[in-house]
This record gives C-alpha cells, structure tokens and sequence, in this order.
C-alpha cells in the first residue's frame, strides 16, 4: 500500500498535508509527503517488504539456537519501519526528531539481537554513541533554524528570512556531522561495519539499503529548507564523497568477514551519493545548470541502485551464513556448485556492485562520470583540473571494486570447500531465495529502464536543484544506455541457451583439478582472500590502510605451534576515536566524586541545575532593568 502511495506521489498525485487535532509543545504535529519524501518512500516499502519476507525464513529455528525469542526482534524490525516512514513524512521539529530516535533506538535492539556475543555488544554500544553524538547536532541545527524562523514547522522554515551566511554555515556544518554521521561518510563511518556486521543479515540489508539514505535525504531537506547554497557546500561534500569512495573501498579489501566487506562497500557507496550532490550543488552556485541536474540525478539513480544491489548482497551473505554456518571467506569455497540458488542471484549482485555493465551499478555511475567530465571541460583552469583528477580517483575507486568483489566471489563461491562448514552447505529455503531473485529481476530492471527512474525522480530533482535547473536534464543517453543494456542481457541469456541445448545430453567426465605438479594437492593450497588481494593492496594502498599482521613463531628446542593471522581495523577508529575516547573516559573518571549513591545529594544536584537555569533566563531582564 505504501509503495503505490509512493508512485502516486512520484507522478504527480498531490496529498493533502495532516495536521493534529491536539497541540504538544513546540507546535502542532504534522505530516505531509512531497516528491522528496515519496522518492525515498519508495526503497523503505520495498526493501521492507522483501526483508520482511527472508527475515521470516532466516529466523526460523534452524537458522538460530531454539532459547533465542524472535518477538522483540520482530516488534523492534517494525518500529524501524515505521520510524523511517515518519522521518520521511515529518514536518514538524518535534515529530521528525522523535521519529529519529525510535529509528536510532529500534535499529539498536537489532544490532545486538545475539548479545551473547563480544562482536554484538562491541557493534551495539559504538552504534549507540555515533547515533547520539549525531542526533546533538541535529538539536543544535533545529534549534537555530526555530529561532530563526520563529516556528518549529518545516513551512515556516520554508519561508522565514534569508539566512545569514554565518548562521547558514553552522546550520550546514551541524547537518553535515548529524546526518552525515546516519549516512556513514567518512570520518562519521566507524559505526556502520561494526553495526551492520553484527545485525541479522535482513536487518543488515534494511540499514543498508535504507537507512542510511535517511541521512542523504536529511542533507537534502536542510538544502531545500536554507534554498540558497554556498559555494563551499559543493566542494566539501565532493571532498568527502571522493574520502569516503577511497577509504571505503579499500578497506573492504582487507576484510575477511563477508558482511564486513559488505558494509565498507556501503561507505563507498555513500561517498559516490555524496560526490553527485556536491557536484549538483556545485553547478548550483557556479551557474552550470545542466551539471547541477546531472550531479544530483546521479546520486538520487544511486540511491535506488544502492538500496536493490546492497539489499541483494546482504541478503545473499545472509543465505551463506544459514547455509554454512559462517560469514569467514577464508572457509568458504565451492559454493557454486552448492548453493546454486543463492550463488547466481550473488554473482549478479557482485556485478552489479562493481559498477559494470550491463547491470544498474553502471547506470548511476556512468551519469557521476559525464557529470564530471562535463564540469572538467567547462570548468576554469585550476577546477577543471580537479575534476579531472577526481574523475582519476574514481576510476580507481571502481577498479578497486572490481577486483573487491571479484576476490569475494572467486574466494567464497569458487574452488573447493576450504573448511567442513562449506563441505556440508545446503541450499537456503526457498522464500529466502525468491527474494534474491526478486532483487535480482529488480537490479536488471533498473539497468534497462534508467531513464524511467530519472524521470520517476524529476520532481525530487527539481525540489532540490530548482524546477528551471532539472530542466536542463537530458535522458536521451540513459534511454541509449538501458537499450544497450537489455541487448547485452540477451545476448547473454542467447548463448547460455545455445550452450545448454547443445552440450545437455553430453557425456560428463569427472577428474581431479591438475595440482601444478604436487601430488596430493589440498584445499589450503588455494588462494586465499587476503593473498588475492595482497598485490593491489600492499603496492598501492598507504600502510595504516593495509591489515596487520599477528605473528606466534616457533621458538626454542620445543617451540609452541605457529600461526600467522591478520587483521583489519578501522584506521580512523583505531588513530582517532579510540584514543581520543580514553583521554575522554579518563578525564571524566576524575569526577567520579560527585556519584556518592545519596539520593538527598542528587536532589540538591537538580535544584542547583534549575536556579542556575531560571537566573541564565532571567539574566537579560535584569541587566535591561
């Protein structure tokens, strides 16, 4: 029901905003929809919908011990849902924040589902604190909007006074760190593969493929509510969605937790959403507009690209992890032959997500680079060199994802079973797997209809950038793309259906794998996930990005048993947050005395807090007096 709402709305039908019929403080509450929210309306209902469908199979009682009680992790994955659609409906201050902390809050309970374990516990507190470090900044960016317009209502903000450039830089600036810290742009990341890691691989698709783009739709909200962007909001957010791309992705290279990499991939994917935005804003304020329509476009096609491609791959991990017990790549393998029915929709999913034809990932990606090349060739000397450069990086970036995907596909679905867990796999349920194909069907769809999907977005896109600038959108070339797409398609289909039909009734012979000379070769001769990737990463990548090593040599006449084992954690964690907490947690340690458990003490704590406010309040009329 919620989806054709959503598409009604995308084509034009027009709702009536509600109001309460009861006042709360800060003003009425109320809803309405606009082409913004129903854009992102869309991807909450259907990737709801097809989560809600696996979640049923993945939580039944072969996929988790029997003790485990699914009814609060149900009851919570419904609060996230409709928290999210308030989010997207909100038009009041009160309501929207209030629906961003039962969102933050719902999402939490299922970030810790099993725990039991360390790794839940760990994902679950460092959630917890990057959502609410995030959420203050939100009040503060409100609370000045509020004085500003003298009212806690979205249309008011709509039409209060320009805002000065001072107070609409701190504004931006409070938006970038509480929005951007949801969406999982770098340095406000560190959450994101701790939580989505940790989560139930449905409840991981959902985060993924929706909630964080709530943080994307806050960015452009407060960009619709200021009206008039500044000439730096282009440029930083470039410079963040291009650190984010990078970072993103090559830390994903380095993961052994398939969810993991995953979830970097994610980061990654937000920095190209927040590349096209400043690209659009940029355009915005340099008086390009075709490139303003194109940036942003871009990012709203990847938006919808993202939500189909990462739901699949999550959901797909999900099906691994039921069917093997483990989300290690590095005891996978032989998966293909396995789990046929979870391993081809993956495949198109890694496809996809490498940003290669003929799937929906080049769709979006390839209008981020004419979108930039467009800039580089009309842009002044010193810009255009930048874009140029940064058309270099991303190149990179998508190269970087190829070979990603390709080690985890190559390591997980190919080869032979390197652990007993892969050796004994067994395919999924089948409502497990309908959703994969269905995410399937949905990512091709959306490679061969583009140009629908811009224009399904157009009244978003104009809501932001202007209706004079969306204008200036052309999608001819998406039209051309998404015919050459389907022709690839079924080409593809053509010669597998050849192939089949001619080699179905042909004698199979069956002999070991040549073993490069050895003479029993064995399944730990493989390669494994981290030496695939070892070229790429120790010739090109900086050193505090690379995995570290751990090693136990044997020593003395009788040495203890060796190992070697690597791992891979967050440099901006481990350099930047973690320390700058302990000396954060040390500091508040020394204050420790005013905690003496005496509950005449703390009443006296709130009556010092309540004069001292009611004097700040009454200070002003004092000194006018």
């Amino acid at each position: 029901m919620g989806l054709v709402l959503a598409f009604q709305a995308l084509l034009g039908r027009m709702f009536a905003p509600w109001n309460a019929s009861w006042q709360v403080p800060l003003g009425a509450l109320r809803i309405a929809v606009d082409p913004l929210s129903a854009f992102f309306l869309v991807p909450v209902f259907g990737v709801s919908l097809l989560t809600a469908i696996y979640g049923y199979a993945y939580l039944g009682t072969d996929a988790r011990p029997t003790s485990k009680r699914v009814a609060a992790p149900w009851c919570a994955f419904n609060v996230l849902v409709g928290s999210m659609v308030l989010v997207l409906v909100a038009r009041q201050v009160l309501l929207f924040l209030v629906a961003w902390e039962l969102m933050s809050l719902s999402a939490y309970v299922l970030v810790v589902f099993e725990h039991e374990k360390e790794e839940a516990k760990r994902a679950g507190w460092v959630y917890l604190v990057a959502t609410h470090l995030g959420t203050s900044f939100l009040f503060v960016m409100f609370l000045l909007l509020s004085k500003h317009a003298g009212s806690f209502d979205f249309d008011a903000f709509v039409t209060m006074p320009r805002v000065g450039a001072g107070l609409s830089a701190v504004v931006f600036a409070c938006a970038l760190v509480g929005f951007g810290t949801k969406a999982g742009v770098v340095p406000f990341h560190v959450w994101l593969p701790e939580a989505h890691a940790a989560a139930p691989s449905h409840v991981s698709a959902l985060m993924s493929g929706v909630m964080i783009k709530l943080g994307i739709y806050g960015i452009l909200r407060v960009v619709v509510l200021l009206r008039e962007p500044a000439f730096w909001w282009g440029p930083l957010l470039m410079v963040l969605g291009l650190t984010s791309s990078v970072l993103g992705i090559a830390l994903a290279l380095g993961q052994r937790d398939m969810k993991r990499v995953l979830a970097y991939s994610s980061v990654e994917n937000m920095g190209l959403i927040t590349l096209g935005i400043g690209l659009g804003l940029w355009g915005v304020t340099s008086g390009r507009p075709h490139i303003a329509s194109i940036g942003v476009a871009s990012s709203l096609l990847h938006i919808w690209n993202h939500a189909t491609m990462k739901g699949l791959m999550f959901l797909s991990a999900g099906s691994v992890l039921h069917g093997t017990g483990t989300k290690d790549i590095e005891k996978l393998g032989g998966l293909m032959k396995r789990m046929p029915r979870t391993a081809i929709p993956m495949l198109l999913g890694a496809v996809a997500m490498s940003g290669l034809p003929p799937l929906n990932g080049f769709a979006s990606e390839w209008l981020l680079y004419m979108g930039l090349m467009d800039g580089a060739t009309s842009a002044g000397r010193g810009t255009g060199v930048a874009l140029f450069l940064t058309v270099g990086v991303l190149s990179f970036v998508g190269a970087m994802a190829m070979f990603c995907f390709l080690r985890l596909i190559g390591v997980a679905l190919l080869g032979e079973p390197r652990s007993a867990e892969a050796d004994h796999a067994h395919e999924s349920p089948r409502w497990m797997t309908m959703v994969l194909a269905v995410l399937g069907l949905l990512a091709m769809s959306l490679a061969v209809f583009p140009a629908f999907a811009v224009h399904l977005a157009r009244p978003a896109l104009a809501q932001v950038v202007g209706a004079s600038v969306s204008s200036k959108l052309s999608t001819g070339g998406l039209r051309e793309l998404g015919a050459w797409n389907a022709a690839v398609m079924a080409a593809l289909l053509l010669v597998w259906a050849l192939l089949w039909f001619l080699w179905r009734n042909a004698p199979v012979a069956s002999d070991s794998t040549w073993g490069c000379g050895y003479p029993s070769p064995t399944a730990r001769m493989q390669y494994t996930g981290r030496s695939f990737s070892h070229t790429l990463s120790e010739g090109l990548l900086p050193r505090a990005i690379l995995p570290h090593r751990l090693e136990a040599r044997p020593k003395g006449v009788f040495p203890i048993p060796s190992a070697l084992t690597t791992e891979s954690a967050d440099p901006v964690t481990r350099g930047i947050y973690e320390p700058l907490f302990r000396r954060v947690g040390r500091s508040f340690a020394r204050l420790r005395w005013l905690q003496q458990g005496v509950t005449h003490l703390y009443l006296l704590y709130i009556v010092i807090a309540v004069v001292l406010a009611l004097a700040w309040v009454s200070l002003p009329s004092w000194l006018r007096s």
